[in-house]
């Protein structure tokens, strides 16, 4: 029945959404700015409308020197990120689908060099036929158009293929293009609600491929 998995980045394969999140409330610590975790969440698989960290922190610090503030949250962000892993069983999925014939890709409301330069890191960026990101499309998750883009790259109907996401916005997303989706909240989403998923697990160690693709069906 399937044919295609497409997956998201930032928090489904990497735990990147923590790391972000991390760097931007050792910023607002420094001025004194609570950064409140149901606020971040907004943003969480989209392109930041709902929550704009530095407008927020502008409003409620004016003058702030944005340079320097970006400067020093960087060296917070790529500590964290040095010392990230693939989320736990990634590999082991990546292979299964392989050795089933099935087509891989990537959906991801990041910039493309985002995307790239951490699947080269991690050793997985040949396990992928495409990639669709933030600089591919006029507008991101929750809107469809990046999993109709990367179904059309890799030749698959969407009720052929099966979407793995760690937010709402990714869920809408991949559901508003017809496919079948899998919900695993990471840190920075457990919690939330994810309307619409067809299977919402606790991790991708929580069952092998081919149960997974048997529950989704």
């Amino acid at each position: 029945m399937f044919r295609a998995l497409v997956f998201d980045l930032d928090g489904l394969i990497l735990d990147t959404e923590t790391v972000v999140y991390e760097s931007w409330r050792s910023a607002y610590r420094a001025h004194g700015v609570p950064l409140p975790r149901g606020l971040w969440q907004r943003a969480i698989g989209s392109d930041g409308t709902h929550f704009d960290p530095l407008s927020y922190l502008l409003e409620r610090r004016p003058g702030l020197d944005v340079e320097e503030l970006h400067a020093q949250r960087r060296v917070v962000r790529e500590a964290l990120l040095a010392q990230l892993t693939a989320c736990a069983v990634v590999l082991e999925r990546l292979a299964e689908a392989r050795a089933r014939g099935l087509r891989l890709a990537v959906a991801s409301s990041s910039q493309r060099e985002w995307v790239e330069h951490h699947l080269v890191r991690l050793g997985l960026r040949e396990h992928f036929s495409a990639l669709r990101c933030r600089d591919d499309v006029a507008r991101v998750k929750p809107d469809p158009t990046l999993y109709r883009s990367a179904l059309a790259a890799i030749g698959v109907a969407p009720e052929h293929a099966v979407a793995f996401e760690d937010s709402p916005n990714g869920v809408a997303a991949a559901v508003a293009a017809g496919l079948r989706c899998v919900a695993i909240p990471g840190p920075m989403t457990r919690g939330l609600r994810f309307a619409g998923a067809h299977l919402e697990l606790a991790s991708l160690a929580e069952l092998s491929l081919d149960e997974i693709l048997a529950r989704v069906a």
